[in-house]
């Protein structure tokens, strides 16, 4: 209790030392709710907003790292540098997530344990829309706790003339040797970006094995406009391999190594003349995993394809009505030793009106209709509601949302014999659904700060995931041994969750010199399944989060801190395995020194700061104190 009494002081100290006016965007830009970029007060929504520059000063090197310092998001990591990480939000379970990139849905086929794996560096992302709460009236299946929108610098309307060089070097204990490379250059229309990375460490000393990590990755993309239309098209290839030990099971005998390779291709199109826009989205991504148990076991390999074609028209039919309709077909295919061959194809209809009443009252709805080859017709209309009153923004929410298993949920361990225990597949599942509503408010204190209060609830039925069921239970036994326990995953038949929430932004320039940016974010959270104990992956989310980022800027110095305190369910162990603490407290901080009309910096890093014994999983501990230094060098 005396961290999170530290951390409202710390709010309270630094609301009162710059509560000074400035003029500053307390009111960002979105296009999570409709496509339609829209000042975030008019959603309806509670949305954060970080950026490039925010991005570049805070002590992360990718993107779930980031991810989990932000407002309202659990990201449960397994191992230190992105090696695997699940994100979560108002405490639904990690698949509950919708990860998009550049308007096209990253959540993978096979597993959500990949949609932290996202194809692009740091340095190419221009900003991150964090949308909490439902969304699948807009995005379809997964937009249940909430949407992660990523827009990168070649795909969005911002563009930078000239050409832009950043190379960054970082090397640190653990055997940690990360570099990236980004060039772009923009030039009579026409944008060209590529970019690089390298990311290798020993890891800790694990039972026969070190917790390394190496991540290779590469992107290229290139943008056109010409007259009415522009064209956005990316390539990337992400290959990863890490320590995969005790991800997936509480076995000492476990010394797992896991490789996952992600080849991502994407093309956009956009067309806008007078009132009218026309946008097409088509996408491919191809994923290989393959996971070994132990260095005598036999690889369960699986190649999975994401096939996507999303097309949008827009309507700004006058000042206070706008609306979007759109088409769009995503199909998903496995190949696995593990879980088989199958098939799945999805089409949907949908369409957004957002109507302004007046200059206080505005609305935002949408209506999707979808079918599913295995899940048949669903029907998920949403509404948001926002209304001005003076420096308080009242908003409201309410709709329906969805999720349709993914494979390992449908087929995990389907084709192999002799299966003594593990997660089990369970291919009867039946989409999950959910009612959802929020009531909150937005107040800007002043013209640096914004407070952010939200009450949420969830109801679901049918919610997926993993329960502890006997042999006797099993639906399928063909491939078991009698008296072995299992993971099943199954409908649990009605899951309530209800939360509040509490955001904090402040971004004050003090000075010509000195600035600062502060984001932070508590929820406390209550679950309650009617139909017993809670299972897997919902036992696991936090009770009680809190997260934050914050910059001080001088003129050749930036202070950065980032961190998170997390209350959530004990669970035990076998004597080997490492258990689950009920509550831990981790922060990270990073100096810049900068240089050469700050172009140029040389900073130093401590993850983990306070050497703190953390773990999300049972048998996964996360480094201690974790040093290292590095420059970063911009040519523009």
């Amino acid at each position: 209790m005396k961290k999170i009494g530290l951390l409202f002081t710390l709010f309270a100290c630094i609301q009162s030392l710059f509560a000074q006016t400035d003029e500053l965007k307390l009111d960002p830009v979105t296009v999570t709710s409709s496509f339609y970029e829209t000042r975030a007060s008019k959603t309806g929504r509670n949305i954060t907003v970080i950026t490039a520059k925010d991005i570049a000063q805070l002590p992360v090197r990718t993107p779930d790292e980031l991810l989990r310092f932000l407002p309202g998001i659990d990201v449960q990591s397994r191992g230190a540098l992105g090696a695997q990480s699940d994100i979560s939000m108002r405490g639904g379970t990690f698949q509950q997530v919708l990860v998009i990139l550049d308007g096209l849905r990253l959540n993978d086929p096979n597993t959500g344990h990949f949609s932290g794996y996202i194809p692009v560096i740091l340095d190419e992302i221009e900003k991150i829309e964090i949308l909490k709460g439902a969304s699948s009236g807009v995005f379809g299946s997964d937009a249940v706790g909430g949407v992660i929108y990523i827009t990168t610098k070649t795909f969005s309307q911002k563009r930078q003339a000239g050409n832009t060089g950043i190379i960054q070097l970082a090397s640190g204990q653990l055997g940690l040797f990360s570099s990236s490379g980004y060039f772009s250059t923009n030039k009579n229309n026409q944008q060209f970006q590529i970019s690089a990375l390298r990311n290798s460490a020993d890891g800790p000393q694990q039972r026969g094995i070190t917790g390394f990590m190496r991540e290779n990755a590469f992107s290229m993309a290139w943008n056109k406009k010409k007259g009415f239309w522009e064209t956005s098209f990316r390539t990337a290839y992400n290959d990863r391999s890490f320590a995969a030990q005790n991800f997936y099971t509480s076995f000492s005998s476990d010394t797992a190594v896991e490789r996952v390779k992600i080849f991502w291709n994407q093309l956009n199109a956009h067309y806008q003349k007078d009132k009218n826009q026309v946008m097409i989205y088509a996408g491919f991504k191809n994923t290989e995993d393959n996971y070994r148990f132990s260095s005598i076991s036999s690889a369960n390999s699986s190649f999975s394809n994401l096939f996507q074609l999303n097309a949008l028209f827009l309507r700004n039919q006058s000042n206070n009505t706008k609306y979007t309709i759109g088409g769009q077909y995503i199909g998903r295919n496995i190949r696995s030793n593990d879980r088989g061959r199958h098939s799945v194809h999805q089409m949907a209809l949908y369409g957004v009106w957002q109507e302004s009443f007046n200059s206080h009252f505005s609305s935002n709805t949408s209506l999707r209709v979808e079918y599913a080859s295995n899940g048949g017709w669903v029907f998920v209309p949403q509404l948001n509601l926002s209304y001005q009153l003076n420096q308080i923004q009242l908003r409201a929410s309410a709709g329906y949302a969805y999720r349709n298993a993914d494979f390992t949920e449908l087929f995990n361990n389907y084709n192999r014999t002799g299966i003594r225990s593990g997660s089990i597949g369970n291919p009867n599942l039946q989409a999950e659904k959910s009612f959802n509503y929020e009531i909150g408010l937005d107040w800007i204190a002043n013209a640096n700060s914004k407070f952010s209060f939200s009450v949420f609830n969830r109801n679901s039925r049918d919610l997926i995931d993993w329960s502890l069921t006997a042999y006797a239970d099993m639906p399928r036994k063909e491939n078991l041994v009698v008296g072995g326990n299992y993971l099943l995953a199954k409908n649990q038949s009605n899951v309530q969750v209800n939360g509040i929430e509490l955001d904090y932004l402040l971004d004050k320039k003090i000075s010509a010199t000195q600035s600062i940016k502060f984001k932070s974010g508590l929820i406390w959270i209550n679950t309650d399944s009617k139909s017993g104990p809670l299972s897997f992956y919902l036992s696991s989310a936090p009770k009680f989060l809190a997260n934050f980022a914050t910059t001080f800027t001088t003129k050749f110095v930036d202070f950065n801190l980032t961190g998170l305190y997390k209350s959530r369910n004990e669970r035990t162990a076998n004597p080997i395995l490492l258990p689950i603490n009920s509550d831990y407290f981790v922060m990270n901080a990073k100096i810049n020194l900068r240089f050469n009309k700050v172009k140029h910096v040389v900073f130093i890093q401590a993850d983990n700061l306070f050497n703190s014994t953390i773990n999300d999983f049972i048998g996964a501990p996360l480094p201690g104190r974790w040093l290292q230094a590095g420059a970063r060098l911009v040519f523009n």
